[in-house]
Formats: C-alpha cells, structure tokens, sequence
C-alpha cells in the first residue's frame, strides 16, 4: 500500500468520482468497509467466482469424456456438432458453451461438422476460424447434441445409432435425450 497524505488522498477521491462510473460516493477512506449488505455483496463476488470456475470445468469436463470415451483421441475423428447456438431458437453464440466445447475438440485434432438452424457459416468462422459443413449423421461417429432445438427432437437417434461404428455414443450436452446410450 503507498503512503499519501490526507491533502493527495482527497485529490485523487475526487478525480476519481468524476469518473460517472464511480460517482463521488464511498470514495473516503476509513477504518474499512462495513453495513450488513455490503460485506455480504462483497462474499458474493466470491461466490460467483467460483460458479465460474465450475462452469468452465464442466464445458473442459465434456471435452475429457469425450475424448477418453474415443480411445483417449479424437484425432481426425469427424464429429458432428447438432446446435452451436447459446439456446434453442436464437442465432445467438456469444458466450456459449458451445465455442469451448468445440476449440477443445479441435485442439485435439478432431474434424467438426457443425449444424445450426440459425447460426451463419460467417458466425460459427468467426467464432472458431473454422467453415460450417452439412450434416451427414450416418458418416460420423458420434454426434454430439449442444443446443435444445425442436428440429433435433425429431432426429431418429436410435437409427443414427445402429448406422454408427461401433463402440459408439451420443454426447447429450443438455440432457434431453432419452433411450439410447447418451453420455452427459
């Protein structure tokens, strides 16, 4: 901690609370902080940090199985992605799980072909400096499920399964899947 005088320590409050972000209020030095909601905002910030940093341990948690359930590569495995969407019936990607889950499995070397009925080619490029390709389900391996959508739910999984090499999955990364061999 620097040592300032009082006069120096007023100067740089008040420069500070001009910023409209701060404002002037709160910016007094004292003893320390204090009030009953304050402190437990403060915990909270804590809290949340670490809901962060399970959330990022499930998307690399996702990935791990994956891969370990391929015989510990994926390498030039061609997976197909259904969704890349944050949530069904948006074409919205920013901050979705599903940019993790697919660097990760490219970082392995694995070849992605990704479905999304509202994600543009020039979005999924953007997101993964890779193209969108088409879904051809029966030359995959194991299609993985990333976003809810209506269309998916009619998807005949269980023919999609038998047509599969063998050992085979499906990743349900949301967990709507029922009556097959779904890793989650």
């Amino acid at each position: 901690m620097i040592r300032v005088s009082c006069f120096e320590r007023i100067k740089f409050a008040y420069a500070i609370g001009k910023d409209s972000r701060i404002g002037p209020k709160f910016l007094n030095s004292g003893v320390g902080f204090g009030g009953s909601c304050f402190q437990k905002d403060i915990l909270n910030l804590v809290y949340w940090k670490q809901v962060i940093k399970i959330n990022d341990y499930q998307k690399s948690r996702f990935v791990d199985r994956i891969v370990s359930s391929m015989f510990n590569t994926v390498a030039n495995k061609k997976i197909p992605i259904l969704g890349f969407a944050f949530k069904k019936d948006t074409g919205d990607t920013r901050e979705t799980p599903t940019i993790d889950v697919c660097k990760g499995l490219l970082g392995d070397k694995a070849q992605l072909s990704i479905y999304d009925p509202q994600v543009t080619r020039d979005q999924i490029q953007r997101d993964l400096s890779m193209d969108k390709f088409d879904l051809d389900l029966p030359l995959h391996v194991q299609p993985l499920t990333l976003t809810e959508w209506n269309e998916f739910k009619t998807l005949d999984f269980q023919m999609v399964y038998d047509n599969m090499q063998k050992p085979a999955s499906v990743y349900d990364g949301d967990a709507w899947i029922k009556d097959l061999p779904v890793v989650v």
